[in-house]
């Protein structure tokens, strides 16, 4: 599970483009968080905490703790307007959660074990489809990353989703297909794995064999 960043936050006295543009200007960054059947909260935060979290990695999958007036509320970021020139953070809408709401969310794909794959030892390429899985996963219980684990893994392989351990509770968003996670690809030179050389090498055999009693 992800830790939970907590930020100090304010309610906004008035709504608007106007009432945003002020905020800005006093160097703070306007947010909306909604949902859970509650009341919209229109918000305030510091701009220099809310660069600083926005930049790390996993930021839609983090769950944030929104401190307002001595209560939390604890959300997970939906959307970050950004400046298109200077970068600096615009806006940002937040998706307010309960304990017991379920939470779609990317999820970022850690490969382990490159090293024990018999296809990368001979040269082959991983070739990674998904860097991120959407899961279905309960809000308070949200996994920092899915691994995959490339041992045995050969030449011609396809992982799917299917064959990837995932953490209790979670399920993929796509459900119509086993889609493809990653491939391992031979390089331009055509590698064959290990045992498919062995294969060809005894099929040469018997063919010069055959050959031979035939003259």
């Amino acid at each position: 599970m992800s830790d939970i960043t907590q930020i100090d936050a304010n309610m906004r006295s008035r709504v608007g483009k106007g009432s945003a543009r002020a905020a800005r200007r006093a160097g703070r960054v306007p947010a909306v968080i909604y949902g859970d059947k509650k009341a919209p909260l229109t918000i305030e935060m510091e701009e220099r905490v809310v660069r600083k979290i926005i930049h790390e990695p996993g930021i839609f999958g983090r769950l944030l703790n929104i401190h307002i007036d001595g209560k939390n509320t604890t959300v997970l970021t939906r959307d970050i307007q950004m400046h298109p020139v200077t970068d600096e953070p615009l806006h940002m809408d937040m998706l307010r959660v309960g304990a017991t709401s379920t939470v779609a969310v990317a999820v970022p794909v850690e490969f382990i074990n490159h090293e024990k794959s018999p296809g990368l030892k001979i040269g082959g390429v991983l070739n990674v489809v998904r860097h991120e899985v959407e899961l279905n996963c309960p809000a308070g219980d949200i996994p920092e990353k899915i691994v995959v684990d490339l041992d045995d893994i050969k030449i011609g392989d396809s992982i799917h989703i299917s064959a990837i351990e995932l953490p209790e509770g979670a399920t993929p968003t796509i459900t119509d297909r086993d889609f493809t996670v990653a491939t391992l690809q031979s390089p331009g030179g055509g590698v064959k794995n290990e045992d498919e050389e062995a294969e060809g090498g005894e099929e040469a055999g018997a063919a010069e064999g055959e050959a031979a009693e035939e003259e």
